[in-house]
């Protein structure tokens, strides 16, 4: 019963309840340093309002609003910094019409949150590029934060260092995370099937509705021009263009 309690408790809180509880929380570095979350200022309402203007629904939730007058975001050991108004800074608007940059890795690694077009927040993504691959990697804002705090109690086990470090090269070498069209067409799920008869032929499809946090697909499997890449409207479904094979003889006389 305790358990169940817990649980229920867990999923009222909100995401700034959930940064609030981890401030008085000491890390520990791979070096011996201790560190601490530290807060980022935080946003007036006309400032938050400007950035509301600018998404699709022209609304954030009341649960980020919350958290952007609370705290922009909140410096961490290494990961830097990570950032609730980083709207507009990510592309690949083709995969992610709409989002928002939460950190980066240095390295051309992002993780962001997938906004739909009614202003919802959703999944988070860790979108790499060497290898070229998105991976789901949090529920959630908040299951992101809690992310964050296990990176720092137990970096080597967590979420985040499996995904940076081992998830993408599994997608990328053993489960490019790809249907056949054909087969997407012939599915007994209207959503996927109506997508995949809306696309060309050559075209092929990853779907990550209901999928668990590590799962993903290798954007880049077929090159790295993706502007011709088609997201399914709200759905966690995308369309990768393949690109025709030159035949031998087109080769030869380029």
């Amino acid at each position: 019963m305790h358990s169940l309690k817990n649980t229920q408790a867990h999923q009222h809180m909100t995401v700034t309840e959930k940064l609030k509880s981890l401030l008085n929380k000491t890390y520990v570095s791979e070096d011996g340093d201790e560190y601490k979350i530290e807060l980022l200022s935080g946003l007036t309402d006309n400032e938050i309002d400007t950035i509301a203007n600018r998404l699709p629904s022209k609304q954030i939730p009341d649960d980020v609003r919350e958290l952007l007058r609370f705290a922009k975001g909140f410096e961490f050991f290494g990961i830097d910094e990570i950032t609730f108004d980083g709207f507009e800074e990510f592309g690949f608007e083709n995969i992610f019409p709409c989002s928002v940059q939460l950190a980066h890795d240095g390295f051309g690694n992002f993780w962001i949150v997938d906004v739909d077009s009614t202003g919802h927040w959703g999944n988070v993504f860790y979108a790499c590029h060497d290898p070229a691959v998105i991976v789901k990697h949090s529920n959630n804002l908040l299951q992101f934060i809690e992310h964050i705090d296990e990176y720092g109690t137990d970096p080597k086990n967590s979420n985040l260092n499996i995904i940076h470090e081992k998830t993408v090269f599994d997608i990328w070498q053993n489960n490019n995370g790809f249907i056949e069209i054909n087969e997407a067409r012939n599915s007994a799920d209207p959503t996927l099937k109506n997508f995949a008869l809306s696309l060309p032929d050559n075209f092929a499809i990853a779907d990550l509705r209901n999928k668990p946090n590590k799962a993903g697909f290798a954007w880049g499997e077929f090159g790295s021009d993706i502007h011709k890449s088609v997201r399914c409207e709200d759905e966690l479904i995308w369309g990768i263009e393949r690109p025709a094979k030159k035949s031998f003889f087109a080769k030869l006389f380029r």
